[in-house]
């Protein structure tokens, strides 16, 4: 089940210096328009945060990777999802 509160993927640079599709949150929202082209500097400098954001369990401040279809995800096995893509299911 995906969480109510993220309903948008957006293309941010803000957690790496380079675009990815992540859930829209506070720190993309904050900092997308002045994240610098600076991969992968941006990165190192933003991991110490998102380390600390994880292990306290804060999702505003860490990278939510997700594509556009975030939504259909099961909760399910591997073994199964990859024979329900394989269409042995």
């Amino acid at each position: 089940m995906t969480d109510p509160a993220f309903d948008t993927t957006v293309i941010t640079r803000a957690f790496t210096g380079r675009p990815a599709r992540a859930l829209r949150n506070h720190f993309v929202e904050r900092y997308d328009r002045v994240a610098p082209v600076g991969y992968p500097a941006l990165h190192h400098l933003t991991g110490r945060l998102r380390r600390a954001a994880t292990a306290a369990g804060d999702t505003r401040l860490i990278h939510l990777w997700a594509g556009t279809g975030h939504r259909h995800a099961r909760t399910e096995p591997a073994a199964r999802t990859f024979a329900r893509l394989a269409g042995r299911l």
